[in-house]
């Protein structure tokens, strides 16, 4: 009996730290904190501009990866998981970087808002997940809450829960009008 009672909870810190070390929910693997950074950091390259492409906003959020602005992942290609969802391995970005083909925005797992600059109502959203995800990316688990996670103008991050979204975005059609 005394042996289950520090069992049990050295087993529980155990598998904790191994979810945590191993990320088996692949949580925190689509930064939209290091998107917002990416998109501040081009428009003052760009005198106050957030990236623009006539083929759609998928071609948009590739001028992100191509200028350097999201780093590198850790086999030293370009970094794609800040501008794609979770779920998203980031397929179709790699492949238009390959090929030059332009992204179909219907493609894209998240929605960027092209046309802005730093002029703009700070508390526009420019980039959020298309769909939500349990837990959402920074805490992405099969038993959360759905939540979207949005970037909004000045960079910043916010977690809007599903059930919450209506309201969210039509506050941002308000917003852009």
């Amino acid at each position: 009996m005394w042996g289950s009672l520090i069992f049990i909870p050295v087993f529980l810190v155990a598998a904790f730290i191994c979810m945590a070390v191993f990320n088996v929910f692949h949580a925190h693997e689509h930064c939209i904190k290091q998107a917002g950074l990416a998109f501040r950091t081009y428009a003052l390259d760009n005198n106050g501009d957030f990236p623009y492409d006539t083929n759609g906003f998928g071609n948009a959020l590739l001028l992100l990866v191509k200028g350097g602005y999201l780093g590198d992942d850790t086999n030293g290609q370009y970094s794609i998981g800040p501008i794609t969802g979770p779920g998203d391995d980031g397929r179709v970005f790699r492949g238009a970087l390959k090929t030059g083909a332009p992204i179909a925005e219907q493609k894209c797992s998240r929605i960027y808002i092209q046309g802005l600059s730093e002029t703009n109502n700070p508390n526009i959203a420019i980039l959020w997940d298309k769909k939500s995800s349990p837990g959402g990316n920074h805490f992405h688990r099969p038993w959360g809450p759905l939540l979207r996670e949005v970037c909004l103008l000045d960079g910043s991050m916010q977690v809007v829960p599903e059930k919450n979204w209506a309201a969210f975005s039509g506050n941002q059609v308000e917003l852009l009008v």
